[in-house]
Protein backbone atom coordinates (compact mmCIF):
# COMPACT_ATOMS: atom_id res chain seq x y z
CA UNK A 1 0.00 0.00 0.00
CA UNK A 2 2.47 2.07 0.03
CA UNK A 3 3.97 2.75 -3.58
CA UNK A 4 2.45 2.69 -6.51
CA UNK A 5 -0.44 0.45 -7.73
CA UNK A 6 1.05 -2.22 -10.37
CA UNK A 7 -1.24 -2.92 -12.86
CA UNK A 8 -0.38 -5.66 -14.71
CA UNK A 9 3.64 -5.86 -16.54
CA UNK A 10 3.92 -2.57 -17.98
CA UNK A 11 1.35 -0.16 -16.08
CA UNK A 12 1.63 1.67 -12.67
CA UNK A 13 -0.52 3.58 -11.50
CA UNK A 14 0.84 6.26 -8.97
CA UNK A 15 -1.14 7.00 -5.59
CA UNK A 16 -1.86 10.66 -6.31
CA UNK A 17 -4.54 9.22 -9.44
CA UNK A 18 -6.03 7.43 -6.68
CA UNK A 19 -9.10 8.65 -4.55
CA UNK A 20 -10.63 6.84 -1.45
CA UNK A 21 -14.14 6.90 0.20
CA UNK A 22 -14.84 5.29 3.22
CA UNK A 23 -18.60 4.35 4.79
CA UNK A 24 -20.06 2.03 7.24
CA UNK A 25 -20.42 -1.07 5.88
CA UNK A 26 -24.06 -3.11 6.13
CA UNK A 27 -24.12 -6.23 7.69
CA UNK A 28 -23.39 -8.29 11.03
CA UNK A 29 -20.02 -6.68 12.90
CA UNK A 30 -20.73 -6.51 16.46
CA UNK A 31 -20.82 -3.29 18.41
CA UNK A 32 -18.29 -2.11 15.73
CA UNK A 33 -20.23 -2.23 12.50
CA UNK A 34 -21.87 1.60 13.43
CA UNK A 35 -19.18 3.35 14.37
CA UNK A 36 -16.38 2.20 11.80
CA UNK A 37 -16.41 3.34 8.58
CA UNK A 38 -14.97 0.27 7.05
CA UNK A 39 -16.40 0.38 3.28
CA UNK A 40 -13.85 1.05 1.00
CA UNK A 41 -14.78 2.74 -2.62
CA UNK A 42 -11.53 2.92 -4.45
CA UNK A 43 -12.02 5.97 -7.60
CA UNK A 44 -9.61 6.18 -10.82
CA UNK A 45 -10.10 8.87 -13.35
CA UNK A 46 -9.50 6.21 -16.65
CA UNK A 47 -9.95 9.20 -18.85
CA UNK A 48 -7.78 11.99 -17.14
CA UNK A 49 -5.31 9.10 -16.11
CA UNK A 50 -1.71 9.68 -17.57
CA UNK A 51 -0.37 6.02 -16.10
CA UNK A 52 -2.07 4.70 -19.51
CA UNK A 53 -1.14 4.79 -22.73
CA UNK A 54 -3.23 6.07 -25.64
CA UNK A 55 -3.98 3.12 -27.12
CA UNK A 56 -4.61 1.13 -23.34
CA UNK A 57 -7.12 4.43 -22.07
CA UNK A 58 -9.27 3.80 -25.38
CA UNK A 59 -9.37 0.03 -24.89
CA UNK A 60 -10.26 0.60 -20.97
CA UNK A 61 -12.79 3.43 -21.92
CA UNK A 62 -14.26 1.43 -24.68
CA UNK A 63 -15.01 -1.93 -22.61
CA UNK A 64 -15.39 -0.33 -19.11
CA UNK A 65 -18.10 1.77 -20.65
CA UNK A 66 -20.58 0.33 -18.47
CA UNK A 67 -19.05 0.63 -15.33
CA UNK A 68 -17.88 4.17 -15.80
CA UNK A 69 -19.51 7.40 -14.57
CA UNK A 70 -17.73 10.58 -16.27
CA UNK A 71 -14.80 8.29 -17.43
CA UNK A 72 -14.09 7.08 -13.45
CA UNK A 73 -14.03 4.24 -12.31
CA UNK A 74 -15.37 3.42 -8.98
CA UNK A 75 -14.05 -0.43 -6.97
CA UNK A 76 -15.76 -1.36 -4.02
CA UNK A 77 -15.02 -4.23 -1.16
CA UNK A 78 -17.00 -4.44 2.12
CA UNK A 79 -16.21 -7.83 2.81
CA UNK A 80 -13.93 -7.67 5.72
CA UNK A 81 -14.20 -6.23 8.76
CA UNK A 82 -11.11 -4.20 8.53
CA UNK A 83 -10.87 -1.16 6.39
CA UNK A 84 -7.14 -1.99 5.64
CA UNK A 85 -7.95 -5.52 4.52
CA UNK A 86 -11.26 -3.81 2.28
CA UNK A 87 -8.46 -1.31 1.21
CA UNK A 88 -6.29 -4.11 0.14
CA UNK A 89 -9.03 -6.24 -1.77
CA UNK A 90 -10.39 -2.99 -3.86
CA UNK A 91 -6.91 -2.34 -4.96
CA UNK A 92 -7.06 -6.22 -6.23
CA UNK A 93 -10.08 -5.89 -7.87
CA UNK A 94 -8.86 -2.62 -9.48
CA UNK A 95 -6.01 -3.78 -10.47
CA UNK A 96 -7.76 -7.01 -12.10
CA UNK A 97 -10.31 -4.82 -13.78
CA UNK A 98 -7.76 -2.69 -15.69
CA UNK A 99 -5.58 -5.76 -16.50
CA UNK A 100 -8.30 -7.52 -18.78
CA UNK A 101 -9.44 -3.54 -19.84
CA UNK A 102 -6.10 -3.19 -21.26
CA UNK A 103 -5.27 -6.27 -22.64
CA UNK A 104 -4.56 -6.83 -26.01
CA UNK A 105 -7.75 -8.15 -28.59
CA UNK A 106 -7.19 -11.92 -29.07
CA UNK A 107 -5.77 -12.91 -32.65
CA UNK A 108 -8.28 -13.15 -35.04
CA UNK A 109 -9.65 -17.12 -35.76
CA UNK A 110 -8.47 -18.54 -39.14
CA UNK A 111 -11.36 -20.37 -41.07
CA UNK A 112 -10.44 -24.52 -41.69
CA UNK A 113 -12.36 -26.62 -42.89
CA UNK A 114 -12.86 -30.22 -41.46
CA UNK A 115 -10.52 -33.05 -42.81
CA UNK A 116 -11.84 -35.51 -45.67
CA UNK A 117 -11.15 -38.23 -42.59
CA UNK A 118 -13.25 -36.45 -39.93
CA UNK A 119 -15.57 -36.03 -42.54
CA UNK A 120 -15.71 -39.70 -43.76
CA UNK A 121 -16.10 -40.78 -39.79
CA UNK A 122 -18.96 -38.58 -38.87
CA UNK A 123 -20.87 -39.65 -41.68
CA UNK A 124 -20.28 -43.13 -41.22
CA UNK A 125 -21.42 -42.57 -37.64
CA UNK A 126 -24.87 -41.81 -39.25
CA UNK A 127 -24.74 -44.35 -41.22
CA UNK A 128 -24.73 -46.78 -38.41
CA UNK A 129 -27.04 -44.98 -36.54
CA UNK A 130 -29.84 -44.58 -38.92
CA UNK A 131 -29.03 -48.58 -40.10
CA UNK A 132 -29.21 -49.25 -36.08
CA UNK A 133 -33.10 -46.86 -36.38
CA UNK A 134 -34.23 -48.48 -39.69
CA UNK A 135 -33.56 -52.52 -38.57
CA UNK A 136 -35.88 -51.49 -35.13
CA UNK A 137 -38.97 -50.28 -37.35
CA UNK A 138 -41.78 -53.37 -37.81
CA UNK A 139 -42.17 -53.87 -41.19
Amino acid sequence: MAGALRVGASVVIPRADLSWRFSRSSGPGGQGVNTTDSRVELLFDVARSTALSPTQRARALQRLAGRLVDGVLSVTASEQRSQLRNREAAERRLAHELTAAIAAPPRARRATRPTRGSVERRIAGKKRRAETKRLRRPE
